[in-house]
């Protein structure tokens, strides 16, 4: 099995202990707006107003925790002048655009046959 991910751990059969950067990782990107916002980013900066238009469904006070969260991971980066606040991607948050688009086309291609709750019978991740 590759640790290279947990070079503490080598060795052990576990790969994703709680102290790896893999799972870190994991535990970033599985937050529910983590990566909605970065793929939101992903044309250019925007303003908290555009950025909530554009998501949509997401509240302000998430928004800026959930902004906050990834400019504290070093994911996105806040731009401030004087009558404007924007946020956008880092060198590091635009290298995650790559994963995160895999992802959708594999829920393109698999997410009718992901069964949400584990039960047969159940609509895919379309809902």
């Amino acid at each position: 099995m590759d640790t290279k991910w947990c070079p503490r751990h080598r060795g052990s059969p576990v790969n994703f202990l709680a102290d790896c950067r893999a799972r870190q990782a994991f535990d970033l990107l599985g937050n529910t707006w983590n990566p909605v916002v970065l793929l939101a980013l992903r044309d250019g900066p925007r303003r908290p107003v555009e950025l909530r238009r554009v998501i949509g469904g997401i509240r302000p006070k998430v928004l800026t925790e959930t902004v906050r969260r990834l400019e504290g991971a070093g994911l996105v980066v806040r731009t401030a002048s004087r009558d404007r606040v924007e946020y956008g991607l880092t060198e590091v948050g635009r290298s995650l655009l790559v994963p995160l688009e895999a992802l959708g086309r594999w829920v393109d291609e698999w997410g009718d046959e992901v069964r949400v709750d584990g039960r047969e019978g159940r609509e895919g991740l379309d809902g």
